[in-house]
């Protein structure tokens, strides 16, 4: 029987205290409607104004209780991302360069709050990436296309949304979200050196220590199937 894989779960720090927050904005809601009932005419801009705070607490506890559990799912053979609107997945294999973004701007450094991925070809991608995702991510990741633009790396053409069908190095041409997303991940990649951008908010720890995991990883699935043809053998 197969073994099964070993896999290291990552739950983002942007989803933490999900709970705390949902209850804290519910009890400041009902609290602040019973002070109303005896307070309303003296204090009704102050408590309309804590009703307010309160809901937006409930929001953004609701927003985080509707995250995935976990952000990222690490194995000997994939990496895998998950997002609300999708996920997508990649076998090491197909990563050529994993770095935290770092861009040289005169005498300065500026450290982005992304770890890049370059690949060795988007045709993977393509089929590995939900439409919803890639749709999403496109609107997430404007920021760096603006800073590229900003840097002079990319023309204001670029930095807008293509819907011209992208062709694969086999020939195929992907339309729609797909298509849209992978001209996107190109356009990264000449101005910023990646195709894919990982938030240090979907992470569970510090950006450089994320980093280090996933070379590690990366070093590991090198062996992995070596160590366990290995130690079939030896069962034998």
């Amino acid at each position: 029987m197969a073994k099964p894989l070993p896999i290291i779960k990552i739950k983002a720090q942007a989803n933490h205290h999900a709970i705390f927050l949902l209850l804290t904005g519910w009890l400041l809601f009902l609290l602040t409607l019973l002070v109303s009932q005896y307070y309303w005419q003296t204090l009704r801009l102050v408590l309309m104004f804590i009703i307010l705070v309160a809901l937006v607490i409930i929001i953004i506890g609701v927003a985080k209780c509707i995250q995935p559990r976990f952000s990222y799912c690490i194995t000997p053979k994939k990496l895998e991302y998950r997002h609300i609107y999708g996920k997508w997945q990649l076998a090491w294999q197909q990563i050529q360069a994993i770095n935290p973004i770092r861009e040289v701007c005169g005498f300065n450094t500026i450290d982005l709050p992304y770890i890049g991925i370059r690949l060795v070809n988007l045709d993977t991608l393509a089929q590995q990436i939900s439409p919803m995702l890639a749709n999403r991510l496109i609107h997430e990741q404007q920021p760096l296309l603006k800073f590229a633009f900003l840097q002079q790396a990319l023309s204001f053409e670029q930095i807008q949304i293509n819907f011209m069908p992208f062709t694969l190095q086999s020939g195929l041409q992907i339309s729609g979200p797909i298509g849209a997303f992978l001209h996107h991940c190109k356009d990264l990649q000449s101005a910023l050196g990646y195709h894919l951008y990982l938030p240090e908010t979907s992470m569970d720890r510090e950006l450089n220590d994320f980093h280090l995991l996933l070379k590690q990883c990366q070093r590991a699935s090198q062996h992995y199937d070596k160590d366990l043809t290995h130690g079939h053998m030896l069962n034998h």
